[in-house]
């Protein structure tokens, strides 16, 4: 696996960085989409990231289409719905594929194991957590809340 911090991104508004602005935080990855019936969890996310910034906590939201069409929107549209909707104040990238052929290196990385085997993303909302020296510390899937008691606890021992 390469160093994941080197990972460059795209963020809705265009701008392109990579993950070392996170160096030295713990990053909470996460697949998001403006029409799933996982949709709420925003909120949950954005209490989490009100909650452990000043602890050393970012959050990124990364949409992408590939489940169910359910994020159809422009970049500029999903910024709009995440703010107005759901007061979201943690950076978003740009629409972005997570699996398959055309998957972000960072979902690359994300879903490889140390076997070499990929295990791909299921849903929206599936939540990635990475350490502060970048190194991949926790998956869980899309039924797993922002608030619940098993994501709080990995959030903390990261911190």
């Amino acid at each position: 696996m390469g160093n994941l911090l080197a990972t460059e991104i795209t963020f809705n508004d265009g701008s392109v960085s990579t993950l070392e602005q996170f160096a030295g935080k713990v990053l909470l990855v996460v697949n998001v989409a403006s029409e799933c019936g996982f949709t709420q969890q925003y909120a949950g996310l954005q209490e989490l990231h009100e909650t452990y910034r000043d602890s050393g906590l970012e959050i990124l939201g990364v949409p992408c289409n590939q489940f169910g069409g359910q994020e159809p929107g422009t970049d500029a549209e999903i910024a709009a719905f995440c703010s107005s909707t759901f007061a979201v104040s943690f950076p978003l990238t740009a629409k972005t594929d997570v699996n398959g052929e055309n998957a972000h290196p960072l979902y690359r990385q994300l879903t490889a194991y140390p076997s070499g085997e990929v295990r791909d993303v299921k849903w929206n909302f599936e939540k990635f957590l990475v350490n502060r020296d970048g190194q991949i510390v926790g998956r869980f899937g899309s039924a797993v809340e922002p608030l619940s008691e098993e994501l709080d606890a990995a959030v903390r021992a990261a911190l």
